[in-house]
């Protein structure tokens, strides 16, 4: 595993150190950064005795706590990686439920979403889009577009914001497009007519199936369909229309039965393209389907 160091900073401008799980497509984060926060700890060493006194006393009352925690090398402020305990965002949200006080409140409410996270960040940048020049020159349905849209939307949080994928990556047990290949298959994609809902539903299944980046596919892939909506029939997604359940089941089945996600986009399509409200309420729903539950 590549490690990378994130910096999320909050609070008393402390950090945050998180790393991309490329097998896993998620972020682990460590433990020790967010218990210092959470105690208001400057002091290395009382920080891991205390994690180790929580750690014993969650293992005694048998939480999964626990059995959620692993151990990777992240980067100290030597300069030298160490092994470390970090959670997944599941696990973060657990551990920030077993500090009582406003605080720890605060602190779970940042980090399920906050302004200053890589989402929130992310977000503000999806907004900004609708107001900035830059979206009338965006490639539509191209997958130079797609890469304009991400970089937009990522750049300086992700070092590979805009940056087409060189490793191979699964989500729930299902891989997508073989890295070696992504090159062809982007161009196969973009020679895919989007003439009418169907034609433009069956390239944006390609284009999730293809999963060009290492992360952020779902929030620029829905902005990159709705600018082909947009183009081609003068229409877009009120998303507020497609629950997050439904949306998910029918994408999780749409490489082999498209016909569910067709229906949903079908029947969520307005002709309010220029609206700024129905944009920011869409990217509202976008970022929500992305939250883990």
């Amino acid at each position: 595993m590549k490690n990378r160091k994130i910096s999320i900073r909050f609070f008393e401008d402390r950090e945050v150190r998180a790393i991309w799980d490329e097998e896993n497509s998620k972020w682990w984060f460590s433990v020790l950064d967010i218990v210092a926060v959470l105690t208001d700890q400057d002091d290395y060493t009382k920080t891991r005795n205390y994690w180790k006194y929580l750690k014993a006393k969650f293992k005694k009352e048998n939480s999964e706590l626990v059995s959620f925690t692993t151990q990777l090398k992240l980067l100290a402020s030597d300069g030298k990686r160490y092994l470390s305990d970090v959670l997944d965002y599941a696990g973060i949200v657990a551990l920030g439920k077993e500090f009582p006080g406003k605080k720890a409140n605060r602190f779970i409410d940042w980090f399920t979403f906050s302004d200053e996270s890589i989402d929130g960040k992310s977000k503000t940048k999806a907004y900004a889009l609708f107001e900035s020049t830059f979206i009338d020159h965006i490639e539509v349905g191209t997958g130079k577009g797609l890469q304009q849209i991400h970089a937009y939307l990522f750049g300086g949080l992700y070092d590979f914001a805009g940056q087409i994928r060189q490793k191979n990556i699964s989500k729930g047990g299902f891989q997508f497009a073989v890295s070696r290949f992504l090159g062809e298959t982007l161009k196969q994609i973009e020679e895919m007519p989007e003439n009418s809902l169907d034609e433009i539903v069956d390239k944006y299944i390609e284009m999730n199936i293809a999963h060009p980046f290492m992360e952020g596919n779902g929030r620029s892939t829905r902005i990159w369909l709705d600018l082909i909506l947009k183009k081609r029939l003068k229409k877009c997604v009120d998303w507020s229309k497609i629950t997050k359940q439904d949306y998910m089941h029918a994408m999780m089945n749409s490489p082999s039965d498209g016909a569910r996600l067709k229906f949903l986009i079908e029947n969520a399509l307005i002709d309010k393209i220029y609206d700024r409200e129905m944009y920011m309420k869409g990217i509202d729903y976008s970022y929500y389907y992305e939250e883990n539950d």
